[in-house]
């Protein structure tokens, strides 16, 4: 193994280090929120890190920390570090023996800025691209790509459920007695007086099936009837679903 292989590997090995850290997400154009968390690990390139609000892979939040400065790529004279960090990869949680933490992310930091797409519309998804000067870079997750998950088909089924809009700290913030349109396994349409713009986390849940799960709102339209229906996207796991 040559000098630059061994710094290489050096680099990317995760530190445990439980680092104080303020975890800044824009759901949408007109929602953001914050949390103070703990880093996991870390390495130059990300970190593992817990929350006690949802979030889904793909999305970029703001993290600000104090980080060891020979661990940072820029900001060297700043007491905090603050980058930008996109969702690789997320692991469910329960609370109730997490510390209310209900979701472990892993991070990667791509940078100082967001890119104009982020400003525009912060519910944007993205996907890591190669290393570029030691850090990674991003793109655009085609827009495709969400409809291309969800190729099964929708059953048009009217379940009984409650949507809660995930609040400070995991808390349940409006909250609507509703029924689905239609739901697969990955998704649902249901019936909703809640003016959600895409990129909004639901928590949805069915008393008679006692199914909770969480849910990001990636449109909302108005039927040839003149109710409002929000789509909805399952993340983490799967509506049990029995035809």
């Amino acid at each position: 193994m040559t000098t630059d292989d061994k710094k290489s590997r050096r680099l990317r090995e995760r530190i445990a280090l439980s680092l104080p850290v303020r975890v800044l997400c824009r759901e949408s154009a007109d929602h953001e929120w914050t949390e103070m968390s703990r880093l996991v690990d870390v390495t130059p390139f990300g970190a593992r890190l817990r929350l006690k609000r949802p979030t889904e892979i793909g999305r970029l939040l703001l993290l600000i920390m104090a980080m060891p400065r020979q661990l940072r790529y820029f900001d060297h004279a700043e007491d905090q570090y603050r980058v930008w960090s996109l969702v690789r990869n997320l692991k469910q949680l329960d609370p109730a023996t997490e510390k209310g933490a209900i979701v472990e992310i892993g991070v990667a930091f791509v940078g100082k800025h967001p890119p104009v797409s982020f400003l525009r519309y912060p519910a944007q998804l993205y996907t890591i691209a190669p290393l570029e000067r030691g850090q990674w870079s991003i793109k655009e997750q085609p827009a495709t790509a969400d409809t291309d998950k969800r190729k099964e088909s929708r059953h048009t089924i009217p379940i009984e459920v409650t949507i809660e809009l995930v609040g400070d700290a995991g808390t349940a913030g409006q909250k609507e007695e509703t029924v689905t349109e239609n739901i697969s396994p990955k998704g649902a349409a249901v019936f909703s007086m809640l003016d959600l713009q895409p990129g909004r986390f639901l928590r949805m849940t069915c008393a008679q099936q006692d199914v909770a799960i969480f849910a990001v709102v990636r449109d909302r339209r108005i039927g040839s009837d003149g109710i409002p229906r929000l789509h909805l996207e399952f993340i983490g796991s799967e509506w049990p679903l029995e035809i």
